[in-house]
Parts: structure tokens; C-alpha cells; sequence
């Protein structure tokens, strides 16, 4: 049987031009590979299924507040007196909190108006008490405790193991599964099999040329390899990686330079999540975004209702706010899922800086209609301190992690935390 090179070339690259596919790079022949890309987004590309939040089309966002949030001026026990006693300077005053569950002691900072209305709207689930045994304080090796979802902070990342475990089988597994916005992919999203995407601007992530002359070079490069060309040669990865990386980058810098119908916060976390928002809504296969912002680091000069932490706080609570309103306005809000979470609490005490040191346990936050609205559970208690003087956690992230796996994205928590965890009900319904 005789094959027309020419007018399948012809087609496929017209194919292929014409939707900006991402592609991945682990394919062992490049024209296989290039067709099969094609095919795969043509058949998505018609838009999103009319039956929100299906398990192949949900979303999970990652909200890393990296530096370790100061938990307990975040969700403050602002009724109980052994908390001002222990923060004189730097506590919430009761008239100052945004007043939560009326069953226990407790407010969001004043600062948090963005995240008292998603609570109001019934899309905020809060999560008190987060931790994992022999809590360590150092900023990196709590990091990778969390992302590693593993207490000894070695291995691929807990979403690494998820797109693995998802790809299982597939032999041209799509790279933008997941996506990190960030200088660097973080160590959650390591996987063995597929390497995500990670950019920190569209600016940094583009194809060059104005005409798609890049795009078609590259397809040129794939679809007619130079001859002699060992497919599994270092140097062949290295062409589909490149590729991989001109292709792409047509689809992201359209959906990030759609113009959202919102006004977002002009802070790095709002710039991010105005992306994330742009890519959702132009229907891009990606399951998990991943976000971080910085600077919780307060061990001198916090402040109270007012201050660093608080200007944290307000951009925190703000970004996550005007997210689920453009989310809302595209219809995808039933889609998308937000965990947000620290690689540790803070003291119980303010020090002698009028800050706070490392800590252990802390509050997690999950964002979207979906969620089990309000707060799951009690307080920690502010007087059964650990030998440090810290919070005793009382729920394992991991635990989050499950049910967000389990009850959301409808995969093996086991495969992904390699362990078995009891999956909080984190999910209404789930």
C-alpha cells in the first residue's frame, strides 16, 4: 500500500497549525507523534462538555503561600484569652474579625474581605489544624514534606505521581496536564514520565516570528527528521523538546491574552491567577495549575489588622476573590477546585520583634462551589502545646490531598501519596 507523504503532511500541518497544539515529548517517532498531538486537539477543541464538572474535565489549582503563614492571625481564636495573652501586640481584636463559625471562637483577619465572601457564598472550605508527625521548621524541608507528600521530603512530587499514574499506558502523554506558573517547576509536579510546563510570563514562554513561521519550521523538523537521526537519541529529545516548546507557547500566550471580564488585583499572585483563569477559559486540557506567592516570612515587625502580614492577607483573599468571579462569568467556576496551603504555621507567641517564628500546624483552604462549605472542624486547642510550644496538628495534608484526589480529579490517592491516607470530605457529596 503506497502512502502520499505530500497530502498527508499537508493536511496534518494544516490541522496542526490551525489549533496551536501543545505537544508532548516523549514520543519515540516524531511524525507519529506530531499526528497523534493533532488528532488528540481536534477532537477536544470543539469546546467544553455541557456537563460541568465531569471528572475529565475538572481542574485543581495550587495556592502556595511559600514562607510559612502565620495560621492563627489568618483564622484567629479571637474569643479565647490565652491567644492575646500569647500575642499582645500582634493579636486580632475580637471586634476585628471577620466573625466565622458562631460554634467556636473564631475569625478571619480583617484583611481577609475577599475570602469572608467566598465563605458567605457557600465556596470556601477551611481546614484547621493541618500538619504531619515531627513537624520540621526549616522553610525547605517542610516545603518538600509537602510536596513530596512523603514526612522524609525524598522522592517525585505528589502531582508528579498523579500525572504518572494518570498516563499510565499512554504513549504520547499530553505535557500540559500540568502547569506551573513560576521561574521553576515545583517539586510537586515532578513526575517520572511526564515534565510539566512551567513559565513565569507569557513574555518568557513565546514562539518567535509573527507570521507562525516558527511553528511551521518546527513541524517541518519533526514531520522530515534529518536523515540518520536516532529518534531515541539525546539529540532527538532534544529537537521535540524544543518544538514542544514553540508550539505550545502559540496556544498559552493566546489564552493568557484574552481579556478577562474582571478586574484583577495588580499584585503577582492576581497577574497569576488572571492567567490561570485565560487558560481555563480557553479550554486547555490542563488538570492542575500550580500558583505560589511569597513573602510569609514574618518574624519581625507582623503587625495585627494592619501591616506586612495583613497586606498579605488583602492580596491573598482578593486574588482568590476576583478568580472565582471571572470563573463565574465563564461558566467554569463548577470546574475548578483551589487548595491553598503553607509549609507551616507560626508560633503560638509573638516574639520579642513583635513577629513569629516557626511553627508546625496551620489552616488549609479549599475554593469553589464544590466544597464542603465552612469550617470542618475545631479549633486546636492554644494550651496543649507541643514540647516546642506550637500547635499539635490534628489533621494530616495528606489526608486533604486524598479527598482532593479521591472525591475530585476521581483518581488512586494511593498511587499518587504512595500510601494509603484517609481521604478527608473535603468534596460536598464526595
Amino acid at each position: 500500500m503506497s502512502i502520499d507523504l505530500h497530502n498527508a503532511r499537508t493536511f496534518t500541518r494544516r490541522r496542526f497549525l490551525q489549533t496551536g497544539v501543545t505537544l508532548a515529548s516523549c514520543a519515540w517517532t516524531a511524525p507519529w507523534f506530531v499526528q497523534s498531538a493533532a488528532q488528540a486537539l481536534a477532537q477536544s477543541s470543539g469546546g467544553l462538555s455541557s456537563v460541568p464538572g465531569r471528572p475529565d474535565e475538572r481542574v485543581l489549582v495550587v495556592l502556595q503561600l511559600g514562607g510559612g503563614n502565620d495560621g492563627l492571625n489568618t483564622v484567629a481564636p479571637v474569643d479565647l484569652g490565652a491567644y492575646h495573652n500569647a500575642r499582645p501586640v500582634i493579636g486580632i481584636k475580637a471586634n476585628e474579625a471577620l466573625r466565622l463559625d458562631g460554634r467556636q471562637p473564631i475569625g478571619l483577619h480583617p484583611r481577609l474581605t475577599g475570602l469572608k465572601s467566598l465563605y458567605d457564598e457557600g465556596s470556601l472550605s477551611i481546614i484547621q489544624g493541618v500538619g504531619y508527625p515531627n513537624p520540621n521548621r526549616s522553610h525547605f524541608k517542610s516545603m518538600d514534606i509537602w510536596h513530596t507528600a512523603d514526612t522524609s521530603g525524598v522522592g517525585r512530587g505528589w502531582l508528579g505521581r498523579y500525572f504518572d499514574n494518570q498516563c499510565q499506558g499512554e504513549p504520547n502523554p499530553d505535557p500540559a496536564m500540568g502547569l506551573s506558573l513560576g521561574r521553576k517547576t515545583p517539586l510537586a509536579m515532578e513526575g517520572r514520565e511526564v515534565r510539566p510546563l512551567s513559565f513565569e510570563s507569557p513574555e518568557l514562554y513565546r514562539r518567535t516570528g509573527a507570521d507562525g513561521g516558527a511553528l511551521e519550521n518546527a513541524y517541518d523538523e519533526a514531520i522530515l527528521p534529518k536523515p540518520g537521526l536516532d529518534p531515541a537519541s539525546p539529540a532527538a529529545f532534544l529537537m521535540r523538546t524544543a518544538m514542544d516548546a514553540q508550539l505550545s507557547s502559540a496556544m498559552i500566550r493566546d489564552a493568557v491574552e484574552r481579556q478577562p471580564v474582571t478586574e484583577f488585583p495588580r499584585t503577582g499572585l492576581g497577574q497569576q491567577l488572571a492567567m490561570v483563569a485565560g487558560m481555563i477559559g480557553a479550554g486547555m486540557s490542563t488538570r492542575v495549575y500550580y500558583v505560589t506567592m511569597s513573602g510569609f516570612d514574618t518574624h519581625a515587625g507582623q503587625g495585627g489588622a494592619q501591616g506586612k502580614h495583613a497586606n498579605l492577607l488583602a492580596q491573598f483573599g482578593d486574588a482568590l476573590k476576583a478568580f472565582y468571579a471571572e470563573l463565574a462569568a465563564q461558566r467554569n467556576d463548577g470546574r475548578v477546585l483551589t487548595m491553598c496551603f503553607s509549609e507551616f504555621g507560626r508560633r503560638v507567641g509573638q516574639n520579642a520583634s513583635n513577629g513569629t517564628d516557626h511553627g508546625a500546624a496551620a489552616p488549609m483552604f479549599l475554593a469553589g462551589p464544590m466544597v464542603r462549605a465552612g469550617v470542618l472542624n475545631e479549633h486546636p486547642s492554644l494550651t496543649d502545646l507541643d514540647d516546642n510550644g506550637d500547635l499539635k496538628f490534628e489533621v494530616d495534608f495528606r489526608s486533604v490531598y486524598a479527598g482532593a484526589l479521591e472525591d475530585w480529579l476521581k483518581a488512586d490517592s494511593r498511587a499518587a501519596l504512595g500510601g494509603r491516607f484517609r481521604a478527608a470530605k473535603v468534596i460536598a457529596g464526595g
